[in-house]
């Protein structure tokens, strides 16, 4: 018998609009951190019930089920330094300056307990870094809204220490991790008051017609996929991202990307919405041509996405104040490999 103490049961009520969906695809669309095999399985236990009723895989959702999940609460997560060798392009008694690479998620989660950039830090640092625990975070690093059926265990502080922003998985660049509690709460407010310059380089599909400009709207969780952000009228968080043109190629264009807000996924969500998605988005739409190309073309773009396999997405420059001397510091990085890969085959014609 179970200890209903590691039970949680979670019931969602299928919106009126709701178009036929099969169960698992449903699920595994709305949930954090589920994949089809695992939604599949917790149907056949009957951890899935439709009105009261145990269910199949192949059941079509329909508007105004009443679905309830029974889950096992996973087991807590221990914080442990692990060997993960990590850029540091500066340090001293405060901070940490390092330049991510792609593929390093900043810090343990449901889906990654061990392996990020935390684990890295703790081997680094030592384990006093552990007193520097996250009471803040970029705008974003406390809201949870997603109502996943898992939640978002990331959000926990003591799972964070020394983090005061985060980049995404595949998003390569510069961040700062603070080794003290004064360094973490003095670069958390500077991140709340907007006065943190990030500077991002991307490649996005098509051309801009502006050489720059903004891009404003409120993002919020995908109704569409729980998993992503969208941006949307009905609410959300108000986002402002402002854009230069670098260069500009036949089908693509390199842009400079400046941070007024720090929303989730804010620069693939900004530019997905105005119909430039990054250069290999898969979750945004940007792993696949979206204009109208040459057979000859199209074969030199799928050798493209296949070299990168990611978003082209890179957090080049980092400005702030220094926490103790308040000293404003400005930290630079080159472009990753696989980015100036790609825009050297872009130069070409």
């Amino acid at each position: 018998m179970i200890d209903n103490k590691v039970i949680q049961t979670y019931i969602i009520s299928v919106d009126k609009g709701q178009s036929p969906e099969r169960i698992d695809s449903f699920l595994t669309r709305l949930t954090s951190n589920a994949t089809r095999n695992k939604v599949q399985h917790a149907i056949d236990n009957g951890s899935v019930l439709v009105n009261n009723k145990m269910t199949k895989s192949n059941y079509k959702v329909r508007p105004f089920d009443e679905i309830q999940v029974t889950i096992l609460k996973p087991p807590p997560i221990e914080l442990i330094a692990e060997d993960i060798p990590i850029e540091i392009i500066y340090e001293d008694d405060d901070l940490l300056i390092v330049n991510k690479p792609a593929g390093l998620v900043t810090h343990p989660g449901f889906g990654n307990r061990t392996g990020t950039l935390i684990n890295a830090v703790l081997f680094h640092v030592g384990k006093s870094i552990l007193d520097a625990v996250s009471i803040s975070y970029d705008e974003d690093i406390k809201q949870d809204d997603s109502k996943e059926l898992n939640g978002d265990v990331g959000n926990l502080p003591e799972l964070r220490p020394g983090i005061v922003h985060r980049l995404d998985k595949d998003t390569t660049g510069i961040m700062v991790v603070a080794k003290n509690f004064q360094s973490l709460t003095n670069l958390a407010q500077q991140f709340a008051n907007r006065t943190i310059e990030r500077r991002y380089w991307a490649l996005a599909w098509g051309k801009f017609k502006l050489d720059e400009g903004m891009i404003e709207g409120n993002i919020a969780r995908s109704k569409s996929n729980r998993k992503l952000m969208a941006v949307t009228r009905e609410d959300g968080k108000i986002a402002i991202t402002h854009f230069k043109v670098l260069e500009r190629f036949d089908y693509a264009t390199l842009l400079e990307l400046k941070l007024e807000t720090g929303r989730t996924h804010q620069i693939r969500v900004h530019t997905k919405h105005v119909g430039n998605p990054l250069f290999g988005d898969k979750d945004y739409g940007g792993d696949k041509p979206i204009i109208g190309i040459s057979n000859k073309q199209k074969k030199k773009i799928i050798q493209m996405l296949d070299s990168i396999n990611r978003q082209a997405l890179h957090a080049k420059t980092l400005g702030f104040k220094h926490p103790r001397t308040k000293e404003y510091m400005s930290f630079n990085s080159d472009l990753p490999d696989d980015m100036k890969y790609l825009i050297e085959q872009l130069r070409l014609k």
